[in-house]
């Protein structure tokens, strides 16, 4: 008798071990959903258009309640709510990360240069905020190859956004390539409530608010809601030359100079 209840103990010590598992992992995948919905997410850079301040290869944690939170802050964004809950304007010079307008299923990054109410426009290659051109310093020639394999080559400047709700100007570096075609002379833009205007750092090789048509790249001006987090930090960054199978590349592939970088 005695040993059929030892008997009988082991498979229900073993339905008990395996339930403690499976609680175990459903609270861990809650954590990580939690963390990244609610707290920080990493992403990655695949292009150029934040170029010189974010390098193709970089991976950048982004603070998911920077700006409050809407669905987009949520794994598949379910149509849970509308607007933001806790939400707050961001900062002109803010780089953030958010859901391109034509297709919220994919993340853009820019640089945030204009809130509501903000009068916008290029002209002659330079940038102008509500009717004042926006100062820069020349830092000299900058060469740098894209995602296609081209060679970016122009002049890095030192740009001065003027802050906003009180906080002080915002210092950043752009590239120039050139100072001729639609997106250095464009119609002046005014950005309308409950929106943000967002560029590329790389200023003529980025899709960014001043390409304002129908077209399947045109961003335009961008909604509040889809703001998904603010950029601050790049937590690493790779070369990404090889495959990422050939393991044995990756020790010289890292960028060490780039490791918890600032991003500003």
């Amino acid at each position: 008798m005695k040993g059929s209840e030892k008997a009988g103990a082991k498979p229900a010590a073993r339905e008990e071990s395996l339930g403690e598992s499976v609680r175990w992992l459903a609270l861990m995948v809650l954590a990580v959903v939690a963390v990244r919905s609610l707290v920080f997410e990493p992403f990655n850079i695949p292009s150029g258009s934040m170029i010189p301040t974010l390098q193709i290869g970089d991976f950048v944690l982004v603070s998911k309640s920077s700006y409050g939170y809407s669905r987009f802050s949520f794994p598949f964004s379910p149509n849970l709510f509308n607007g933001r809950i806790m939400g707050s304007e961001p900062h002109r010079g803010d780089v953030a990360v958010f859901r391109f307008t034509q297709n919220t299923s994919v993340d853009y990054i820019k640089r945030i240069v204009g809130l509501p109410g903000d009068h916008i426009q290029m002209t002659g290659g330079k940038l102008f905020l509500n009717g004042i051109e926006v100062p820069r310093t020349s830092l000299g020639h900058y060469e740098v190859v894209d995602e296609n394999n081209r060679l970016l080559s122009g002049d890095r400047y030192r740009e001065t956004l003027p802050g906003s709700a009180g906080r002080p100007p915002v210092e950043h570096d752009i590239l120039k390539l050139t100072d001729e075609g639609f997106a250095n002379d464009t119609p002046e833009y005014v950005v309308p409530q409950g929106y943000f205007f967002a560029m590329g750092d790389d200023r003529d090789d980025s899709a960014d608010s001043r390409f304002q048509g129908d077209g399947p790249d045109d961003l335009g001006y961008v909604p509040m809601q889809n703001l998904v987090g603010r950029a601050p930090l790049v937590l690493f960054s790779m070369d990404l030359r090889h495959p990422a199978w050939q393991f044995w590349y990756w020790p010289v592939e890292i960028r060490w100079n780039r490791f918890l970088h600032p991003v500003t």
